[in-house]
């Protein structure tokens, strides 16, 4: 049977045959060629993997020593006034509310509920966010729980709508006041 397109398919895949298996044209030391770089190849292999693992193991240890590191600023940032100073965190939400730019309140509410967060989270509370952390806490336990769920409930608002969240600066001062109260009832300023 012939090929009507004049391509006999089965003398090409015969002529790669007979290349691998060393029979091509004469030069019988194809297959050994190949096996050479095959064995080249596989030690390349081995060579590339061991570093990569090498790069794996020093990424883990400088990640580890960051994390410590960044553990040891943020022990820095909650600091009691017995404790050396005003709080640098609650500073910057303070000249953040002396603006007079209702964005800069926003940022201030947001700033206040992160550092309430990881006094929550210094406490050993859990979860993944304040409101979960706040559920946790017994009333006897925490002096300013309303003033918590007030001003979690702005945070609440400004990170759902955003710059459309109408924002007084009376609420904003009210809601920073109540976060304050907390974080000097922890002792964090």
């Amino acid at each position: 049977m012939g090929d009507e397109t004049g391509i006999n398919l089965e003398y090409w895949f015969r002529l790669i045959y007979e290349c691998v298996t060393g029979g091509c044209y004469g030069t019988g030391n194809w297959a050994a060629l190949l096996a050479s770089w095959w064995q080249w190849i596989t030690y390349i292999g081995y060579i590339l993997a061991v570093l990569g693992l090498l790069f794996v193991v020093y990424a883990t240890v400088k990640l580890f020593e960051l994390r410590k590191r960044e553990e040891e600023q943020l022990e820095e940032l909650i600091i009691s006034p017995e404790a050396g100073g005003a709080n640098p965190r609650f500073l910057h939400i303070q000249s953040l509310m002396e603006s007079k730019n209702p964005s800069d309140w926003r940022q201030a509410i947001i700033e206040a509920d992160i550092m309430l967060d990881d006094i929550l989270s210094r406490q050993s509370y859990t979860g993944d966010g304040v409101g979960e952390k706040l559920k946790q806490v017994e009333p006897s336990d925490f002096d300013t729980l309303q003033d918590a769920w007030e001003a979690h409930k702005v945070r609440n608002q400004i990170a759902h709508a955003g710059s459309t969240f109408d924002l007084s600066e009376t609420l904003a001062r009210r809601t920073v006041a109540r976060y304050e109260a907390i974080f000097r009832e922890f002792g964090a300023i």
